[in-house]
């Protein structure tokens, strides 16, 4: 066989086993996709496996894995409790995060979420200031003064403080990132891809809910 004949077979092997893989030939490997987050985090339902995602509105990776999370959130098994917290990494991200919470305690997230993002990725608005946010929210039809009581309220204020705090102890150094049972960190940069993060994560879930006492008895797996 010559050079070349040996080289075109090497490709053709080379490209059937990509193929194979991608066409779902082989299975998912996650480990290497993630680290562990040390110590372990504890969750907020320790009955179900927790998926947390830390995110920034002004960070254009995240708005656009929203709509891989949005998906991904509505099917979901019933064992996974799943949380969003906005990561504070500086005094600059402490808006967005006031503004999450804020729509959080007044029950108007599924208005406001996605509104957010829009403003800042789609309108180009700033939404920096409680302003910005006032007027938005005032757009969604809450009124400037149950926006302007649930902004200063000490509850929004308390769990503003704990985002920034859990920001460092889960040691993400960008966002998206998403915790999986307070145990394990990954990102669209370790797994490579949304998709494949989103594999990830449900890999992780999979692996953890297996783990629980009780767990055989459902039957259920992760989509």
């Amino acid at each position: 066989m010559t050079r070349l004949q040996t080289a075109l077979l090497a490709s053709l092997l080379l490209f059937q086993g990509v193929t194979h893989a991608a066409s779902g030939g082989q299975p998912f490997e996650a480990y290497g996709h993630y680290v562990a987050v040390v110590p372990a985090q504890p969750t907020q339902d320790p009955a179900k496996v927790e998926v947390l995602e830390l995110f920034w509105y002004g960070c254009p990776h995240c708005f656009h894995f929203e709509p891989y999370l949005k998906d991904w959130s509505a099917h979901k098994p019933e064992y996974v409790n799943f949380i969003r917290m906005p990561a504070v990494f500086r005094d600059s991200w402490l808006p967005g995060a006031r503004a999450y919470y804020t729509a959080q305690l007044l029950g108007v997230l599924d208005k406001v979420h996605g509104a957010i993002f829009d403003a800042m990725h789609v309108r180009h608005l700033p939404m920096s200031t409680k302003e910005e946010f006032m007027d938005l929210f005032a757009s969604k039809g809450v009124s400037k003064e149950d926006f302007a009581k649930a902004w200063d309220s000490f509850t929004v204020q308390a769990r503003v403080r704990r985002a920034t705090m859990m920001t460092r102890e889960y040691g993400i150094t960008g966002v998206p990132s998403v915790i999986i049972n307070g145990k394990y960190r990954a990102s669209g940069s370790s797994a490579g891809s949304f998709e494949n993060l989103i594999k990830v994560i449900n890999t992780l879930v999979e692996q953890e809910h297996a783990a629980m006492p009780g767990a055989a008895a459902t039957g259920s797996k992760a989509p």
